[in-house]
């Protein structure tokens, strides 16, 4: 996944004619960072995990970034994810640098004893490379608010009261009305500015989404409540589909009482795979990366995909589907708004004041909605395909943060100064 990501700089970096010398340091980690967690499980057996923090960029401000529990954790994967992030925070003009990381474990054979005891082992780990004005940590895969808030509890056993080194924690331990369904509403406003460029709503089209986890679901439901029919979703137990529309509350309901789609009775079963091909107008990969290959892409209707995941489309599937008049709305454009409401946690924190729901929405909305309109603007303006504009954007902003904090200022060439 990195070789992807360097990939899609390389070619931002190209139309802008950056100097190696320049290229090198907005690409170099800040920091990688390696701990080995040994915790005892609950029969009394030792366990042994590998953690991982990757900083990567600190010219626009303290790093961001998901902490991921999940198998196929490591520093590669850790530093392609943050580089995503600096880019990520600048196209959305947030004050904060790339960072991810996470521990290769897999929670579904963990119990919640052994869980916290993982976490709270690398947060002690981890806490002089972590806090508020350094590294904020938030959910990613298989973490959530409950573990951020274990975070939260153990960092300030060391430092006091610290709750703004984590952002996604619950809302009754000091985290922000609105940001578990910010990702999925973020990408809910990137679809709807895409509509609006031929005069269409998301009442008149129909999506298909890949991944039903928080982001897939909560962009469901309110793409459905603005009257989108969504007409096929997947999730770890397969996909299903129906061509009038999918019951979306009802199919909520259902995975509340299920835990996964399988057995949906409002609906036609078929192959998770198949949902990335299926008719609909829209297709939003919600799950993990690579979902969208070489070997999928010429099989895919949609014309418009919205990346709700990290890295689901290859470089070589991109260019296939651009080629074939698919728009691309890049990752780090359309996925935004969770580090964005994330932005908002923090800076609540920070000032010791709550925002009502409201204000955390329309600010969401005004964030997601200027930064979609600056990307499209520079992709119509340039000729870029949506993906390389907003790295060309973000690239832009970082290297001038950057040469205003660093001696960098003569390896800058005039197309970042425009």
């Amino acid at each position: 996944m990195l070789e992807a990501t360097n990939l899609f700089f390389a070619r931002a970096a190209d139309h802008l004619e950056l100097p190696e010398k320049l290229r090198t340091v907005l690409t170099t980690p800040r920091r990688v960072v390696r701990v080995e967690i040994v915790t005892e499980s609950d029969s009394g057996e030792l366990m042994h995990h590998m953690g991982y923090r990757v900083q990567h960029n600190t010219a626009r401000g303290p790093m961001k970034g998901g902490l991921r529990f999940h198998p196929s954790m490591d520093e590669d994967h850790a530093a392609s994810l943050a580089s995503l992030m600096t880019w990520k925070t600048a196209v959305v003009d947030i004050p904060y640098g790339g960072a991810k990381g996470g521990i290769n474990c897999d929670p579904s054979q963990l119990s919640e004893r052994e869980l916290f005891r993982i976490t709270s082992v690398f947060v002690e780990l981890m806490k002089e490379v972590i806090g508020p004005t350094i590294d904020i940590p938030a959910p990613d895969v298989n973490t959530n608010a409950q573990v951020m808030g274990w975070i939260m509890e153990k960092y300030s056993t060391f430092y006091g009261f610290n709750p703004g080194v984590v952002t996604g924690k619950p809302v009754d331990l000091f985290g922000s009305l609105g940001r578990e369904e910010a990702t999925g509403r973020g990408v809910m406003y990137a679809l709807e500015e895409y509509l609006k460029a031929d005069g269409r709503k998301l009442a008149d089209v129909t999506v298909a989404i890949q991944g039903f986890g928080n982001v897939g679901s909560n962009a469901a439901r309110l793409i459905a409540d603005q009257g989108g029919k969504i007409v096929a979703v997947s999730d770890i137990s397969g996909g299903i589909a129906n061509d009038q529309g999918i019951d979306i509350p009802a199919l909520l309901e259902w995975i509340a009482e299920n835990g996964v789609v399988e057995g949906f009775p409002g609906a036609d079963a078929i192959d998770g795979a198949e949902v990335l091909t299926c008719k609909a107008d829209a297709l939003i990969p919600a799950a993990l990366e690579n979902a969208i290959t070489i070997d999928n892409a010429d099989d895919i209707r949609a014309e418009v995909v919205v990346e709700a995941a990290n890295g689901p489309t290859t470089p070589e599937a991109h260019d296939r589907l651009h080629a074939r008049g698919v728009t691309l709305i890049p990752d780090i454009l359309a996925n935004a708004g969770g580090v964005t409401v994330s932005y908002f946690e923090w800076s609540q924190n920070i000032q010791q004041f709550r925002w009502e729901l409201d204000r955390v929405n329309n600010e969401l909305e005004r964030v997601m909605r200027q930064a979609y309109g600056s990307v499209a603007k520079l992709a119509g303006d340039t000729g870029l395909d949506m993906r390389t504009a907003a790295f060309v954007l973000a690239i832009k902003r970082v290297a001038k943060a950057a040469a205003s904090r660093q001696s960098v200022g003569h390896l800058m060439p005039k197309s970042l100064l425009d």
